[in-house]
């Protein structure tokens, strides 16, 4: 078994022009796609060759000799996540999740306020990530490959990929425009709710 690619949810010219498609296909094309390539070769004929990608990544971040495995399989598995934690059209908060954003953030213009801050202040490059950590959401960031994945106590329900491949040929240097275009126009709370409940 290998790590695949997995296909987008949706046409590489959907996002646009919050995220044009030319970046899509540079971010999807080399960057993931690279990332799996590379995966794939530092499994080959080892015992995590039939692993799944949670698993490989979980062994990975336990030992740091496979620290080059967990930087390329943790980023498949985040890039993963991201594509879906985007939907072509913004739609309402669904009321259940709606309910803990309230709860926990006062409302949901609080919560993209948060979002905005916190992939602001994200050093170089990284995600930023809604998620529950003991039955309340919270927002975090990890730079680099690092995923709440590796976090038992934290379960995430959608992601925002800061990384300058993400948005620097559409807005070049200005994250700020990015998150918030991204924020306004593009999360899949529907996502972000099944993830919340298990929900497929």
């Amino acid at each position: 078994m290998t790590v695949q690619l997995q296909n987008l949810p949706y046409a590489e010219n959907a996002l646009a022009p919050v995220i044009s498609e030319k970046t899509v296909q540079f971010h999807y094309h080399k960057h993931h796609a690279g990332y799996v390539q590379k995966t794939n070769e530092l499994i080959y004929n080892t015992d995590l060759e039939n692993k799944s990608l949670e698993e490989i990544i979980l062994t990975a971040a336990s030992d740091s000799s496979y620290q080059t495995l967990f930087n390329n399989a943790a980023q498949v598995w985040n890039h993963q996540f991201y594509w879906q934690s985007l939907k072509p059209a913004a739609s309402p908060v669904p009321e259940k999740l709606k309910i803990l954003i309230e709860r926990d953030f006062g409302s949901v213009d609080e919560l993209k306020n948060q979002l905005q801050a916190k992939g602001l202040s994200q050093f170089g490059s990284g995600w930023v990530w809604l998620v529950t950590e003991n039955d309340k959401l919270s927002i975090l960031s990890t730079s680099n490959a690092q995923t709440p994945l590796t976090n038992g106590n934290q379960k995430p329900l959608l992601t925002i990929d800061v990384w300058e491949h993400a948005y620097y040929l559409d807005t070049q240097n200005n994250r700020a425009a990015y998150l918030q275009n991204v924020i306004n126009n593009l999360l899949n709370w529907e996502f972000a709710a099944q993830n919340l409940t298990g929900d497929k």
